[in-house]
């Protein structure tokens, strides 16, 4: 294997690494739900708001202007000055004496988090070809469901053989000490490599706003992580209190979800939008789409079940089909503008994706349960699951429509480069 690429590949691993510990430091509050409740006597709402918006407001405004310093500086600094930051916050989650504190906490997670993904995504960009970009992407993205397992896993195990206290604290310490590590590993471009033109701050925003295929796939996106987030936070808490898990078997049986079915819809994404996407551009809009609406009625199954053991077998496929749109997704946008602008672009895109995804999911469906409550009691949550599936409907239409845009606004790269 050529050096070149072994150091792409290299880079590739230790991005995903770095992005394991953003989701993990993200999904281990969904999975220390029922502890903290008990401890700080907080109502689903108010786990809701800590779980999404207390998160998200910051993580989503604070991306833009974050990308724009990579854009111009370096892009591998700001990435290891933001995993600093957000293990460091979320190791202070764990001294947290109510839900004011935790909340302010949780928002200096998100700070930190907001100079992460965007980054990365302009640095994939840069190593690797087109040809090869949505797998890389793909790869990138196994961080979401790797994170949210080893969140479930390790924050369960934790929460009930020592606390919720010292899971917090010993997830935000391991962040701080790989720092080191990802910025020996993980370099810029040398600037014969790559383009180093610093386009105007407007410029980006520019280009994007004459876009249709931006907002129709930002907005898809959004409504799509509505659900996925909303789910990620609370199906853990769905399983001990529909199906009297403990915290160790909840976690073990959600992280399995998503590890085998997460990776294995990210792989598939990454693969097929490579394969099929050069032909037609609109193809990287029409999988995603294809995907959301076969998973709907396989999750609707998978909640209806009256067993455990038969709602794992409706959950595993929608759980790679969910996540099939970050590959061809986050390619395309990576596509909409020059080289020089890809941080900032893919930034923007995350505002709207995280504002609406992750500040609304975790807040909706908890707000959902406690208005059920009084009808189904613990099942509260399950019908609160049940209803927000219908966003994936409205993703899939969203993302339908953005398909001959799509092919429209595409730059190839040979112009892209010029």
């Amino acid at each position: 294997m050529p050096a070149r690429v072994r150091g792409r590949n290299v880079v590739l691993a230790m991005l995903l690494l770095v992005y394991t510990f953003n989701f993990l430091d993200r999904q281990i509050l969904g999975m220390l739900v029922q502890p903290i409740k008990a401890d700080l006597h907080l109502s689903d709402t108010q786990l809701g708001a800590l779980g999404g918006l207390a998160f998200a407001v910051l993580y989503a405004l604070l991306g833009v202007p974050l990308a724009m310093v990579a854009d111009r500086t370096s892009r591998s600094w700001v990435i290891a000055a933001s995993l600093t930051v957000w293990s460091a916050f979320t190791a202070l989650c764990g001294v947290a004496t109510g839900f004011g504190s935790l909340f302010a906490f949780r928002i200096g997670v998100g700070v930190g988090e907001a100079g992460g993904v965007a980054p990365s995504y302009a640095l994939i960009a840069d190593y690797f070809p087109p040809n090869r970009r949505s797998r890389a992407l793909a790869i990138y993205s196994m961080g979401v469901p790797v994170g949210l397992a080893a969140g479930a896993m390790l924050g369960g195990y934790l929460a009930q053989t020592v606390s919720w206290r010292i899971a917090f604290l010993s997830v935000g310490l391991a962040g701080i000490v790989i720092m080191p590590l990802f910025k020996w590993v993980v370099r810029d471009l040398r600037r014969s490599e790559t383009v180093v033109a610093k386009p105007p701050m407007g410029a980006v925003f520019a280009i994007l706003a004459r876009k249709p295929s931006f907002w129709l796939m930002a907005f898809a996106a959004s409504f799509s992580s509505l659900v996925g987030y909303g789910l990620a936070f609370w199906v853990p808490s769905f399983l001990v209190r529909s199906y009297g898990f403990s915290l160790i078997g909840a976690s073990r049986y959600f992280g399995s979800l998503l590890l085998i079915g997460g990776c294995g819809g990210l792989v598939l994404g990454g693969w097929l939008a490579d394969r099929i996407g050069s032909a037609d551009r609109g193809r990287y809009a029409k999988l995603p789409a294809y995907c959301w609406l076969i998973a709907v009625p396989l999750f609707i199954g998978g909640f209806v079940s009256p067993s455990p053991a038969m709602a794992w077998l409706f959950f595993l496929i929608p759980n790679g089909l969910n996540i099939v749109w970050l590959g061809p997704t986050t390619t395309a946008v990576q596509n909409l503008v020059p080289p020089a602008m890809r941080a900032t672009a893919s930034a923007s895109f995350l505002v709207i994706n995280n504002l609406i995804g992750l500040g609304l999911g975790p807040l909706a469906l908890g707000a959902m349960s406690d208005a059920m409550t009084h009808r189904f009691g613990l099942e509260a949550l399950r019908y609160s699951a049940l209803s927000a599936l219908g966003f994936y409907l409205l993703a899939a239409l969203l993302m339908f429509l953005a398909i001959r845009p799509l092919r429209r606004d595409w730059i190839e790269e040979a112009v892209a480069a010029v």
